[in-house]
Formats: C-alpha cells, sequence, structure tokens
C-alpha cells in the first residue's frame, strides 16, 4: 500500500529524525536520491548540461547538492538563484567547489534551452496559491525547452497537502520525492504535473494515520470475496439492482453485467428494463414488484439510468442492507433519507453530480477534488467513492481517504460508471464494507478498462468482460 502523509507529519517526522542525525545528514541523504535519480533519467552523466532552478528553502539546498554529485561525475551544471541572498549556502558551496555555475534568473534562458535536464527547486512542501511571477517565467521556460524536468520533492506551485493547484505551477517528467508520498503527488490536479514519482526513503518515521492511501494489487487480493467449499449463491450474498427506465434500459443492462461479476452468488433486477436484461444476462433473477417484494438482498444498487423514479430510490434507502446510491439516484435522493440511515451507504458521483449535491461549480470540485470528497461524506453521512481520472473513496467518520489511479482515460465512456456501480454493489453484497467494496471495485474497474482499450476506444460493456481478467491480475 501507498500512503501519503500530511505536510505538517512529514515535517515532525524530519525534525525528530534530524534529532539524532550529524548536522546536514538528513539532506545529504535526500540529495543522494535524488543524483541517483537525475542519473538514471540522463543516462550518461558526463557531458550532460543540467541546470538548477534554486529557490531559498531546502529543496534548493537538496538541488545544490544534489547538483555538485552530478558536477563531480563529469555533468555541466548551471544553478540559477532566485534570492541569491538566502540560497542555501553550504549546497551553493558544494556546487562551486564541484565545479558549477551560479547565475542570476536574469540570464536563465540560454542555460535551461541548452540543458538536457532541468532541476526544480523552487518550492517545497510548503508552498501555497502557484508561483510568483520570477519562478513562473522559469517554469515556462523549462516547459518549453527539450530538457527532462525533474521535481524535487513536489513540483512548485502545487499544494501538498490538497493536490490543489492555484496558479502557474512547474510540470514535472520526474518528481523525486522524500521519506513518504505527499498527497498532492497521488490526486488530481496536481498529480497531472508531477510526472512519474519516484519516493527515496530517507529513513522517516511516520506516527499516525495516513491521509491517504493507494492500495496495491496485494492490498485488493486480500478484500476480494472467495468462495468457501460450502459456499452457496445466498452465502454469497445477493445483490439487487434498481436501475434502468424505458429511456435508459441500457443503464440496467450495464449495471447487471458489473455486478454478475463482482463476487455475489446472484443477481436480482428490478425495474422496467427486466426484458432487456433478461435477453443479455439469463441468469439474473428479475421481477416487476418492486424492491420490497423483490426477495431476499445484501445490498442495492439504485440509481443508474432510473430518470425522475424517486418512489424506487426512496422505497431502497428505507431498506436495512448497505445501499449503493449512483447517476439519477443521487439526484432523486432526499439528503435528511441519507443521513438518517443506519445501514452503510456508498454514494458515486462524478464530479459533476458532486458539485450539485454541495451547491458549488464543477470546476470546485474538479480543483479541490480531496476536499470534495470528505465535505461529501460529512455532509451525508456516507462513503463517497467521487469518480474521475484518480478516484476518491472518503469515510463521513474521517480517516485515510482511499485514492485509485488504476484507470485509464478511455474509462470516460457512457455506461462505464453504471458497470462499477454494479460491480461494487455485488461486493458490498459479498460482505465487503463500503470503504473497501468502493477501493476494490474502483481498483478492478479501472484494471479492466485499461485491458479493454490497450490503447484503443472501448465501450462500457467491453470494461464489464474484462474484468474477471482483471481480477485474476490482483491474485496473479
Amino acid at each position: 500500500m501507498r500512503t501519503a502523509y500530511s505536510v505538517e507529519t512529514v515535517r515532525a517526522a524530519e525534525r525528530a529524525l534530524m534529532a539524532r542525525l550529524p548536522e546536514g545528514a538528513l539532506m545529504q541523504r535526500a540529495a543522494a536520491g535524488l543524483a541517483a535519480a537525475c542519473a538514471d533519467l540522463l543516462g550518461r552523466v558526463y557531458g550532460s548540461r543540467v541546470v538548477l532552478l534554486v529557490g531559498s528553502g531546502d529543496n534548493g539546498g537538496d538541488a545544490l547538492y544534489a547538483g555538485a554529485r552530478l558536477a563531480r561525475r563529469g555533468a555541466g551544471v548551471t544553478a540559477v538563484l532566485l534570492a541569491p541572498g538566502r540560497a542555501h549556502a553550504g549546497g551553493l558551496d558544494a556546487l562551486r567547489r564541484a565545479g558549477g555555475r551560479v547565475t542570476g534568473a536574469d540570464d536563465a534562458e540560454g542555460p535551461i534551452a541548452r540543458a538536457d535536464l532541468v532541476m526544480d527547486g523552487i518550492v517545497g512542501i510548503g508552498g501555497k496559491g502557484g508561483l510568483r511571477p520570477d519562478a513562473e517565467r522559469l517554469a515556462g521556460l523549462a516547459d518549453r525547452s527539450r530538457a527532462a524536468v525533474v521535481a524535487v520533492d513536489l513540483p512548485s506551485g502545487v499544494e501538498a497537502d490538497t493536490g490543489e493547484v492555484r496558479g502557474a505551477a512547474v510540470r514535472a517528467d520526474l518528481t523525486v520525492t522524500f521519506g513518504t508520498y505527499k498527497p498532492g503527488l497521488l490526486v488530481d490536479p496536481a498529480r497531472e504535473y508531477a510526472g512519474i514519482v519516484r519516493l527515496v526513503d530517507i529513513g522517516l518515521e511516520l506516527p499516525g494515520e495516513a491521509e491517504l492511501e493507494a492500495l496495491q494489487h496485494a492490498d485488493v487480493a486480500r478484500l476480494l470475496p472467495s468462495p468457501a467449499a460450502e459456499s452457496d449463491k445466498y452465502r454469497r450474498g445477493v445483490v439487487g439492482i434498481a436501475a434502468g427506465s424505458a429511456r435508459y434500459p441500457g443503464a440496467a443492462v450495464l449495471a447487471v453485467s458489473g455486478a454478475l461479476r463482482g463476487g455475489a452468488g446472484a443477481v436480482r433486477y428490478v425495474g422496467p428494463a427486466g426484458d432487456a436484461v433478461i435477453a443479455r444476462f439469463p441468469e439474473t433473477l428479475v421481477s416487476d414488484a418492486g424492491p420490497a417484494r423483490a426477495g431476499r438482498v445484501q445490498a442495492w444498487v439504485v440509481g443508474p439510468g432510473a430518470g425522475d423514479d424517486a418512489a424506487t430510490v426512496a422505497e431502497v434507502l428505507a431498506a436495512d442492507v448497505p445501499v449503493l446510491l449512483d447517476a439519477d439516484g443521487l439526484r432523486l435522493a432526499e439528503r435528511d433519507a441519507v443521513r438518517g440511515r443506519t445501514a452503510p451507504t456508498l454514494m458515486t458521483p462524478h464530479a459533476g453530480e458532486a458539485a450539485a449535491l454541495l451547491g458549488v461549480r464543477r470546476e470546485e470540485v474538479e480543483g479541490a477534488r480531496l476536499a470534495a470528497a470528505r465535505e461529501l461524506a460529512a455532509a451525508y453521512r456516507a462513503t463517497v467513492l467521487l469518480k474521475g481520472s484518480t478516484t476518491l473513496v472518503a469515510d463521513d467518520g474521517g480517516g485515510a481517504v482511499r485514492v485509485n489511479a488504476t484507470g485509464t482515460p478511455w474509462l470516460a465512456t457512457a455506461g462505464s460508471g453504471d458497470v462499477l456501480s454494479g460491480l461494487a454493489g455485488s461486493l458490498l453484497a459479498a460482505g465487503l464494507a463500503a470503504r473497501d467494496a468502493g477501493s476494490a471495485a474502483a481498483h478492478l474497474h479501472g484494471l479492466a478498462g485499461r485491458f479493454a482499450a490497450d490503447g484503443a476506444p472501448a465501450g462500457a460493456h467491453d470494461v464489464a468482460a474484462l474484468i474477471p481478467e482483471a481480477w485474476r491480475d490482483v491474485y496473479d
């Protein structure tokens, strides 16, 4: 599992470690890892041209010491100082002794244009509000150059704790981060600025709970249900799907397709698209008697393609079993009905739906995804799976937010969310907690999307068909 910690926690851990180490040793550890990552990216260090963008903080010191290491290996290194009087004195001395050059920001254009690698040490993890004009100019020169851009710990201009980008920021090809991941490296929009992220262990001991968790295959494999010898379809769980309408029968078919591949023993369908569902999936238990009379279920999925059927949404929310609320169900559900539930509720909005529920603009949700997921979970006393390029799963009780990035942009296609809803609902019926069901479903759904697309467009039905392959990949 990848974990990301807040700036406050990281700084406390750094202070505790520095108190036990010789002065400057922690920075040297970071610089050594940074220099090694840059050397790997360059391939051939000797004769390469490296430019350091150096601010006044410790990130600038890391860049200077790493630049000195590269200079001793034969690179031509130039440090561009944004605040010459406040650059890290020890790092600056080390660079000069190694043969590096130092210049001011006004003379940076030529060196950056000729560089093979630009190292961003402008602002550290405490930076807020985007870059200042002089730093923005340098970031623009680096972005327009042919050089590879390497960010030190975090791209300058992005916010470490929130993943927000409130102004100009460095766009890195590689970010070398120290001790632990920072939330902004895992959550969009900041994640888009980080490029590939490489973690360097510097010996930090991080107490307390992480801000973010990113599940890996092994973590998901431990969560997925596995039938035992005595299992039958009812012991494995039965998921109910209340979805679709005369206008949108396909939403019901796709939600059922995800549910059938999600580990539950049986799928019950209730709604007006029964003929379409049974024609495609004859193993589905179809009923037209309404949710309360459909038979026993261990979880419900309600809302995909439901149109204006508020009565069915209300009836499902009144059931004393876990409920996944998606699509039209999010619009039709009464907030008090969701807040008053005693059984778990998993809400699965995209950014536009989350914005409508929170009463804000979509751009506000997309710009502050972590805050939006937490706020929505608290407002509805539910678990929220906020869909997007990085899917977030937040509990109403706080704690670490789960982040998933297994997907592909090809998943932005009609019906993809319906498949995800059915899959997550099936995992709820199989006994997983809402947070685990949402996290595992997002992981599998993203993998299936990758497999289905394989570099080309894919439809939602293609994604559903490859969930079993994704499941096997997790175990293998």
